[in-house]
């Protein structure tokens, strides 16, 4: 996101200690897709301090359901499209109607 406003890092810290969780245990909580396990707490911190990204929808929507934080934002926090608008994306007019119609939204 901009300078101006809340990175997904910042996002993900600030739910995560209005919740009252350390690192360790809200990183015991992310399940990685593979079912190998959980992340890291250091994985967890380099996307807190903005040096990684979530590296799937998979994680974005963990973060949201652990740290009750809207899927939709998360998914505009870290720049990614949900699955779900990943897969129809085959007519570029209608893409560029969405982004123009998002833009205006979020400009008002």
């Amino acid at each position: 996101m901009s300078a101006e406003g809340v990175t997904f890092g910042q996002a993900i810290s600030k739910a995560r200690k209005a919740l009252g969780l350390s690192q360790k245990e809200l990183a015991a909580r992310v399940m990685k897709e593979e079912e190998t396990g959980a992340i890291s707490p250091q994985y967890l911190n380099d996307i807190e301090h903005d040096r990684r990204s979530p590296s799937s929808g998979h994680l974005i929507r963990q973060f949201s359901g652990i740290l009750k934080i809207p899927e939709d934002y998360l998914f505009a926090l870290a720049g990614r499209l949900p699955d779900d608008l990943r897969t129809d994306t085959s007519d570029p007019e209608r893409v560029v109607a969405a982004f123009k119609s998002f833009r205006r939204t979020l400009k008002e």
